[in-house]
Parts: C-alpha cells; structure tokens; sequence
C-alpha cells in the first residue's frame, strides 16, 4: 500500500472513531435536557455509524465508499445544528470538522485504493476495444 494511501485510510479510520466518540459524549454527557430516549439516540445517531465500521478497520475500499453516504447524514445533521442551535453551536462545528475529513479520507481510500488492486471500472474506449478485438477473433 502507497503512504499516501495508507494516509487516508488513516485519516478515515481516526476520524470515524473520533466522530463515534464525539456523538456518545454530546448526547449522554454534554446535552443537559434530553429530549430523546437513550435507545433512540443509540440507534439513530450511533448504529448507523458502527455498521461500515468494521469494514473500515479492515481497510476494505468498498466499505470506505459506501461509507460516505452514511457520513452525509452526519453532515447534514451537524451543519442544522450550526444554523439552528445557538447552545449547541460549537458541538455541531466538532461534528461537521469529523464528517468532513471522514469524508475526505473515505472517498480517497477507496479511490486509491481500488485503483492499486485494479478494482476501477474501464473507460468506455478500453471496453469496446477489447470487445472488438474478441469478436475479431471469433471469426
């Protein structure tokens, strides 16, 4: 694995840890009124996160991209609670900081990653030529 691979993969890997710890400590410890019950919070607000998680600890690269999907709801979550929240503005900039680079190193894991194990989709070009070049061959 190159080193700027392995960067994001580490990138990605702290950062989804880090978002998981942020999101425990803000809704069972810092957030005083509780306006959802403790099981609520746990699956709506950490389940989604801990499903690609053993995924990304072992590096998969399909894992790092789906996994941006699920982190945009973090995001939008975090930049409602910017706007809207005036209390809980500095938690919600904490959580958009720990999307963003997720998301960053999510999407360049996989993106560098895949291309290392050959896992990227050809260009249109490539495609046909070889599919010309087996038919050729058929004759």
């Amino acid at each position: 694995m190159a080193s700027d691979t392995r960067f994001f993969r580490y990138l990605a890997l702290v950062s989804h840890t880090l978002l998981i710890v942020w999101l425990t400590l803000w809704q069972f410890t810092f957030t005083k009124v509780h306006t959802y019950s403790p099981t609520f919070i746990v699956l709506v607000y950490l389940l989604p996160l801990l499903l690609p998680y053993r995924g990304v600890l072992k590096g998969k690269p399909y894992t790092h991209a789906w996994a941006n999907f699920v982190v945009l709801f973090y995001l939008i979550h975090a930049c409602t609670v910017v706007y809207a929240v005036p209390a809980e503005r500095w938690y919600g900039v904490v959580e958009l900081v720990l999307c963003t680079t997720m998301f960053i190193g999510c999407a360049a894991f996989a993106r560098k990653r895949g291309r290392e194990l050959g896992l990227g989709i050809k260009k249109l070009k490539e495609e046909m030529q070889e599919e010309k070049e087996y038919f050729e061959q058929q004759k």
